[in-house]
């Protein structure tokens, strides 16, 4: 069973990336996985996209600072 993400109007691929997968570096495979919205830049409510599956390996490579770690 496939994830998906119902958009809210104002959405744009990075924050919609940022909200379901932590991160807009996984914008462009957004994007890919649902190459019907490609031209939409800001979204509408009510536009129901697929997420879309990433390696969690991604983070690992990410600075300290990138991936949310708390420092003391």
């Amino acid at each position: 069973m496939s994830k998906t993400y119902t958009t809210v109007s104002g959405d744009m691929w990075d924050t919609i990336a940022y909200k379901t997968l932590g991160d807009e570096a996984y914008t462009d495979k957004f994007i890919k996985n649902n190459i019907q919205y490609r031209d939409i830049v800001i979204f509408p409510a009510g536009i129901v996209l697929d997420i879309p599956d990433v390696e969690t390996e991604f983070s690992a490579k990410l600075p300290p600072w990138k991936r949310g770690l708390a420092y003391e």
